[in-house]
């Protein structure tokens, strides 16, 4: 299942029910009951009407935050399609635990829905597409109620926006071919550049030109002084940013840079994080930090993008390999890590099977990656594992070994 999703399963939601032959988009949004859908000013819109439009599925709930998120998003999605006329529609499909709640999130919404009283017919639904969480987004041909992609909508929608529709099979393939080309064409003047600004800035207010990054290694931060996991990760960046920056100070060829792009909500959080860090940033309220945490399809917080020095994306995974390898990570190659992975696979060898922990009443078993090791988040100390954990299947606990021991 997707990362930020909520197994509808686990909430009592859905049950086992009866797939319906007929795959029209009157037959799947209608019942022996109702043949109608809601919309956001009250009234009854036709099934029938939906013919020719391409149809989003949206199950949702007013209870999961992410779906909140998600809605916002895909209302601006949804507005600009129909503004430019594109024959594109969007029927709520509630998950929500009563009826005032369902009222309560569908008016936000601009788009039509299934009746909160229509169980069976969210049920059929649910089972059908093989609805696992939420939020989920399932694109039909409403002419015959076909599938167009498997791709979950979430997905295409994070990643293009209103650039998917008609999210046809080719589209989205050109899509991709496109997001690939421009990955392998970027540089770190494209990436942290625009017509009116070819600078960073540096803690003292100093303005650096982005020209001086050509030729090191650079990760792109993204971080908030909002968010804990953002404060607790910092001071571990800081402190091995600096030890490689002492590493190579011999090397006259190589050299490591770390850019702050905030999403932070105003300027004095932004000016009082970015004073506790030792690298650069984009200036506050930039539109290029919006845009870096689309092209990389950004979803949560902390995140440690690093470049090559060619501009080319290395990893997105900075943050998991600064916290696993801190200081040895560098120089964040794919060589690199697989030396690194090796190193532990062969430490691991000499730890014991089992292991007792203070803070965890049954005993833990170590086990690898193959065997349930990763990734997981350390319940000591909130950080991200792989590879090796002490497990306790039983409580759903893991803990990095070095936590353990």
């Amino acid at each position: 299942m997707r990362r930020g999703k909520k197994t509808i399963q686990e909430e009592g939601q859905v049950e086992d029910g009866v797939e319906k032959d007929d795959t029209s988009i009157v037959s799947l949004l209608s019942s022996a009951h109702t043949d109608y859908l809601l919309s956001p000013s009250g009234g009854q819109v036709k099934a029938s009407e939906l013919q020719g439009k391409v149809v989003g599925l949206y199950f949702s709930a007013n209870w999961y935050m992410p779906c909140h998120e998600f809605t916002q998003l895909l209302k601006g999605v949804y507005d600009q399609l129909v503004r430019s006329g594109a024959g594109f529609e969007v029927v709520f499909v509630s998950f929500d635990e009563d009826s005032d709640a369902f009222r309560r999130y569908y008016a936000s919404m601009p788009w039509l829905a299934i009746p909160f009283s229509e169980l069976e017919s969210k049920k059929a639904l649910s089972n059908k597409f093989q609805i696992e969480g939420m939020p989920a987004l399932v694109l039909l041909q409403a002419k015959d109620g076909e599938v167009l992609v498997e791709e979950d909508g979430v997905e295409l929608i994070y990643k293009y926006g209103a650039g998917a529709f008609p999210f046809t099979r080719e589209r989205i393939d050109w899509l991709g071919k496109e997001e690939r080309e421009k990955y392998d064409l970027q540089t770190i003047t494209d990436l942290l550049t625009s017509s009116s600004r070819d600078f960073l800035l540096a803690a003292s207010g100093k303005q650096v030109p982005v020209s001086s990054l050509q030729g090191k290694t650079v990760g792109l931060y993204f971080s908030a002084r909002w968010c804990s996991p953002c404060l607790k990760f910092t001071p571990k960046l800081i402190s091995v940013y600096a030890n490689i920056k002492e590493m190579l100070l011999p090397k006259e060829d190589e050299d490591l840079e770390v850019v702050f792009v905030s999403t932070d909500r105003d300027q004095v959080a932004f000016e009082s994080y970015f004073s506790t860090m030792p690298w650069l940033a984009l200036p506050f309220g930039d539109p290029g930090s919006r845009e870096l945490t689309k092209y990389f399809d950004i979803r949560s917080i902390p995140c440690l993008v690093i470049l090559g020095p060619d501009g080319r994306t290395l990893t997105k995974e900075g943050r998991s390999l600064v916290n696993l390898h801190l200081d040895k990570a560098y120089p964040f190659t794919q060589s690199r890590i697989e030396d690194l992975e090796k190193q532990l696979d062969e430490e691991a060898k000499a730890l014991p099977t089992t292991q007792t922990h203070g803070r965890h009443l049954h005993e833990l078993n170590l086990v690898s990656q193959g065997s349930g090791g990763g990734p997981y988040i350390c319940c000591e100390c909130e950080e991200q594992g792989s590879r090796w954990a002490y497990q306790c299947l039983q409580c759903g606990y893991e803990v990095h070994p070095g936590c353990a021991i």
